[in-house]
């Protein structure tokens, strides 16, 4: 009888536990471009619970506050003029970044909502590889290779039908 009891009890914290963890929000996806030469944009796709209130968006690069949305925190002052945080329709959270560094750097986008845990994803960007914004370069932010074979698919398809 005592171990059934523990082990109902047992059943009821992981049901709880579980159910928690499936209504907080999460980062989906973390996808970049470049808009400028110099100029980075990170799209951050978010998935929220139904019916929850309004998320909050910041971007970071370790302690450093790139931007946020969130009313209570301040830019860190280097940039002020450099970077960029807004929330669009569909849940993402897009941060414009000017003048982004030669070779790698680290973004971190972080959803926070209510009193809940905040969700973050961290991208590492380098500068040499980055690819200009398009849409496929948005879809398919890790498959630099995918964007040549789909755009010279339909020209080696005729060359076999000759």
């Amino acid at each position: 009888m005592h171990q059934r009891r523990k082990s109902g009890r047992l059943t009821l914290l992981t049901t709880v536990l579980l159910l928690g963890f499936a209504s907080a929000q999460k980062v989906v996806q973390l996808a970049y471009c470049s808009v400028a030469e110099n100029h980075l944009r990170m799209d951050c796709k978010y998935a929220l619970p139904a019916e929850s209130p309004e998320a909050f968006c910041k971007f970071t690069q370790g302690e450093r506050l790139l931007d946020t949305t969130f009313p209570d925190e301040e830019q860190h002052a280097p940039f002020r003029n450099r970077a960029k945080v807004r929330l669009f329709p569909g849940n993402i959270c897009r941060l414009l970044f000017k003048n982004l560094p030669v070779g790698k750097s680290n973004f971190t986008c972080n959803i926070k909502q209510g009193d809940s845990a905040t969700a973050t994803k961290t991208s590492v960007v380098e500068k040499k590889l980055l690819l200009p914004c398009s849409a496929w370069s948005v879809l398919f932010p890790s498959c630099s290779g995918l964007l040549p074979t789909l755009t010279t698919l339909p020209l080696l398809l005729e060359v076999h039908r000759l």
